[in-house]
């Protein structure tokens, strides 16, 4: 006989452990915002290592296990369950509005009032002095707190975390798993570890996985002034940025396609891929959509190309005044540098899905985007005949491609904005879709709109 007896325990399904973990997890974001409100900046020297030290590793320790619990037990599968459900990753769910508000104006108080993250700002600074002998703080700092090594550690916190429970979601795919631990490594050693670590060797903060376009201002006058006159350290790096810049960025798209850089190494594509891999569905897949990103993104190239070539020139022949030289780089700086690719590119995430600044304003993948269609060896390959048009690849392309029209038509994608994340390929229950750099016996597909398509034989 059936028990229809009212139980006043709500129904669940995160077992003891995925609480005990969030609890831990609760307890590092707790620690985090308290000490970013009130945290005293005389606050005693073992304490305030104490108080950083427990934010890091409950964080860390928290978002791990229960990203584990979560993900990382039963049968092997990406779950995807609840996206379109929940309010803080279903499209402008009321959460996401919230969420796109707090990170778009951390980023705006970043940029222009960092001096509201003193708090922040002494808070981590004890692991700064203790792992780097640097500080934030204005008595070292000549008057003014540095907010940049605050945000430096929880960029990584985030890739981190965010890359742990990315492994866990797609243990079961190698390539995933390879691509995430590339990008981990590169934002923890070549964007936080190496850096500091050069900043407190000899006072330069040296970023060799950043070079021009997307680190713009390395072939500025004044950058290539202090980098090849200064020491040895800063002359190697101007130099490996220049090879990566030209013959590298060739060779390398050549092979790989532009995934070797927007997946594997960029740590603006770290993020997205981590952290932003929840809101990864919210890409605006519509053909108007695409016409704004192809002439967004190239108007960007176009600016930043045309502003370096510019100053160069007046370098050496000074054909405009200096303040209109200056203005000129800071005003790219701030419209782009800040506006675009910080403000709008991370805060808006919860909207507009994780790839905005790179798929609608990042000259650097303009650059790779171009000679990936037209001078690469890197496609996605369509079974069309085994294409059930579930649409699970259009859903998940997190730059916005409707994979599924092609793989329907049975057409390689050869797509400039494609960052060969290969997630339109895990998602798909029937294998239709697959990565590949080499020569090819199927057809070419060069496209100018999704209803002008010329075929072209091998």
């Amino acid at each position: 006989m059936a028990d229809h007896t009212l139980s006043l325990t709500p129904p669940s399904d995160m077992s003891a452990a995925q609480r005990i973990s969030l609890g831990v997890l609760g307890l590092g974001v707790l620690l985090l915002l308290v000490g970013s409100l009130a945290h005293p900046v005389a606050l005693p020297g073992l304490w305030a290592h104490l108080w950083a030290y427990g934010m890091l590793l409950s964080l860390i320790g928290g978002g791990a296990a229960y990203y584990y619990y979560r993900f990382g037990q039963g049968p092997a599968g990406i779950r995807n369950d609840g996206n379109f459900h929940r309010s803080a990753t279903q499209p402008w769910g009321a959460m996401a509005w919230i969420l796109g508000l707090v990170f778009t104006g951390f980023y705006i108080i970043l940029y222009w009032w960092p001096e509201y993250l003193h708090s922040l700002i002494a808070l981590v600074d004890p692991l700064f002095q203790h792992w780097f002998g640097r500080s934030g703080l204005p008595e070292n700092t000549g008057g003014y707190y540095n907010p940049w090594l605050a945000y430096g550690l929880l960029y990584s916190l985030a890739v981190l975390v965010m890359g742990i429970r990315f492994l866990y979601k797609y243990r079961h795919i190698r390539y995933q798993q390879v691509r995430t631990l590339s990008v981990m490594f590169f934002q923890l050693v070549f964007a936080f570890v190496l850096p500091n670590f050069l900043a407190a060797l000899n006072g330069q903060e040296l970023y060799f996985h950043y070079f021009w376009p997307l680190d713009y201002d390395v072939l500025f006058p004044s950058s290539v002034a202090t980098l090849t006159q200064g020491p040895a350290v800063a002359q190697f790096f101007f130099w490996w940025a220049l090879i990566l810049a030209v013959p590298g960025t060739v060779v390398l798209t050549y092979f790989f396609g532009k995934r070797w850089y927007c997946s594997w190494v960029c740590g603006c594509g770290g993020l997205a891929e981590t952290a932003g891999d929840p809101f990864r569905h919210l890409s605006d897949k519509s053909l108007r959509a695409w016409q704004i990103e192809r002439y967004l993104i190239h108007g960007v190239l176009l600016v930043i190309t045309v502003l370096t070539v510019g100053l160069l020139v007046n370098w050496q022949w000074s054909f405009l005044p200096q303040q209109w030289a200056e203005g000129a780089q800071q005003g790219y700086g701030f419209l782009i540098g800040s506006v675009f690719a910080g403000v709008v590119g991370v805060g808006f995430y919860p909207l507009f899905g994780s790839r905005v600044w790179c798929r609608f304003g990042c000259p650097q993948a303009a650059i790779l985007g171009i000679l990936q269609k037209y001078f690469s060896r890197f496609r996605i390959t369509t079974n069309g005949g085994q294409c059930i048009s579930c649409g699970n690849c259009s859903t998940y392309c997190e730059m916005g491609i409707d994979v599924k029209w092609y793989a329907q038509r049975e057409q390689n994608i050869v797509r400039a904005s494609c960052v060969g994340c290969g997630i339109c390929s895990a998602v798909c229950p029937r294998g239709v879709l697959k990565l590949e750099s080499g020569p090819t016996t199927h057809k070419t597909v060069i496209h100018i709109d999704r209803d002008e398509v010329k075929l072209l034989e091998p």
